[in-house]
């Protein structure tokens, strides 16, 4: 009887472990297995996306499998991650750049997400070089020549970011509230379409990344100021905002984020193929011609850095007269 209970005890844990390999097999199988979607929150042709694309070329040839950038702007690019946070699973095969705006906007706006609890942070990459154009035929040829005209006119003279919250936004928030001016404040969806409102004379000045670079570079636009610690080496004959006196300064760090809850050897994975993407010659190129350099963080420090920056923005925000009411 014995023997008899042994056998049919054996015989289905054979069959149990038959059913389970498929499973099994199936979980241990090697990450990744198929495409990539990376989420740019920005149009296509833009700084942001002109790195994305770069970076997820570089990466994927690590990975083993193709990284498909997806656009998806709106809402200072706030829309694409928070789309991705509440609806993609978090098996690391959807993933998003993480702007600044994804930090600020909660503290202006109701949002479905919370940008500390609901992503996990991969890895940070870079910042912006942001700065503040015209049309080479505007009539202001320097920054403070704008900034006397918004004086002796309040409200009239505009210019465009790429949307309410994001740092273009406040940056020109905290030039006009030091400068004691009151401008007018366009959003738009992103670069691209920010870019070509201003070279068709929708706006009469842009705050932005440096997509403005081949405009400016090629005479079609003028750049009247940068918003960096010192000057950029491309264009070192423009001064910065703290030259001036401005005393504003930002460079807006960024990088990739997935949904919360992976699994922490699926964002090694990917944070290994990214960092090897970040320190590639090619990659160098890039950022030198967008003028950004590598802000790297790993996935742990970068989550700090959130936290960190969270609290603080708040502050800023409030300061503005932007916080939710």
């Amino acid at each position: 009887m014995n023997q008899r209970r042994l056998r049919r005890s054996v015989l289905l844990g054979t069959l149990g472990a038959a059913v389970l390999a498929p499973v099994g097999l199936a979980q241990a199988q090697a990450f990744p297995s198929k495409p990539i979607t990376l989420i740019v929150p920005w149009p296509a042709g833009g700084s942001t996306d002109r790195h994305h694309r770069a970076l997820a070329e570089i990466a994927s040839k690590h990975l083993g499998q193709n990284i498909i950038v997806e656009n998806k702007p709106g809402v200072g690019g706030t829309l694409g991650p928070g789309g991705m946070a509440m609806n993609a699973k978090p098996d690391g095969y959807t993933i998003s750049q993480f702007p600044m705006g994804m930090l600020r906007v909660p503290h202006m706006q109701k949002v479905p997400w919370n940008p500390l609890t609901d992503f996990t942070y991969i890895i940070g990459t870079s910042g912006y070089t942001f700065g503040f154009t015209v049309r080479a035929d505007s009539p202001y040829k320097t920054f403070k020549e704008y900034i006397e005209a918004a004086r002796k006119d309040p409200g009239k003279l505009d210019y465009g970011s790429t949307g309410i919250g994001t740092s273009p936004h406040l940056l020109m928030e905290e030039v006009s509230a030091n400068a004691g001016v009151k401008l007018n404040h366009i959003p738009f969806k992103g670069n691209a379409d920010l870019m070509q409102a201003l070279l068709g004379g929708h706006v009469m000045a842009q705050s932005d990344a440096s997509g403005w670079d081949k405009f400016v570079d090629n005479g079609q636009m003028r750049l009247l100021v940068t918003f960096g610690e010192k000057r950029t080496k491309r264009w070192p004959q423009v001064p910065t905002a703290k030259d001036l006196g401005y005393n504003v300064v930002s460079t807006s760090p960024y990088g990739l984020v997935g949904p919360k809850g992976m699994d922490p050897a699926v964002v090694k994975v990917l944070h290994d193929a990214f960092k090897k993407a970040l320190d590639d010659p090619k990659h160098a190129e890039v950022l030198a011609q967008l003028n950004q350099e590598i802000w790297y963080r790993n996935g742990e420090d970068y989550a700090r850095w959130a936290r960190e920056t969270y609290v603080k923005d708040k502050r800023l925000i409030e300061r503005l007269g932007l916080a939710m009411k």
